[in-house]
């Protein structure tokens, strides 16, 4: 997969196009809401910067998946027919949220946060048990990809083993841990979950783009 070259950002310190990951960490870090996104070439950086942010993030993932299905290498393939979580965080702990996708089109099908005092891995864990309950509550038999190999682990165990300490900002955090545990305990579900293979499909579709 080629190394992103050029970074345009839509909402941060300064908005436009920037050459180095430097240069666009130093516009966005630490800045509520930042949109980013990095991209192979300066032709494409300058026709992503003219669009809405939103709009060139799902047309970005849904033609980068769709591609796949027309690809005549014997390269493994995702179940487009499927939900896609991610999740992204500020700092570790910082400030947290996480959404779900519908795979082939980018399509959000929810999005929470974010929430304080939080890490990636348990906005990753809750990302999947939310899409679980969904797919359950809909009884719908998609799988489910999340690129988080430590998630699927605690998912496994129905236990989220973060060794985050609760304070009194990530109050909110621990009741959706605790929330999810329970449903992970008392319910049971046929729902595959399968690891995003990002080194061979780029960024999962869920992806906030914040890299």
């Amino acid at each position: 997969m080629a190394k992103n070259k050029f970074y345009v950002v839509w909402h941060g310190r300064t908005s436009g196009i920037f050459d180095s990951w430097d240069a666009c960490k130093a516009q966005v870090e630490g800045f509520e809401g930042a949109q980013y996104k990095g991209f192979t070439t300066q032709e494409a950086a300058k026709i992503a910067a003219s669009q809405n942010y939103w709009q060139v993030v799902k047309a970005t993932k849904s033609s980068e998946v769709l591609t796949l299905l027309d690809s005549n290498t014997d390269m493994p393939k995702p179940e487009l027919i499927s939900m896609s979580v991610d999740a992204a965080c500020s700092g570790n702990p910082g400030k947290m949220e996480y959404r779900g996708v519908w795979t082939a089109t980018g399509e959000e099908l929810f999005r929470m946060g974010p929430f304080e005092g939080a890490t990636n891995n348990i906005g990753e864990f809750l990302a999947i048990v939310h899409g679980l309950a969904l797919l359950k509550k809909q009884n719908l038999a998609f799988p489910i990809y999340s690129d988080s190999i430590t998630a699927q682990a605690w998912i496994r165990q129905k236990k989220c083993k973060s060794k985050l300490e609760p304070t009194a900002k990530n109050m909110t955090v621990f009741e959706l841990v605790a929330r999810a545990e329970k449903w992970l305990s008392e319910n049971k579900y046929d729902t595959k979950i399968l690891k995003w293979q990002t080194d061979l499909w780029g960024e999962i579709p869920a992806d906030f783009g914040r890299k």
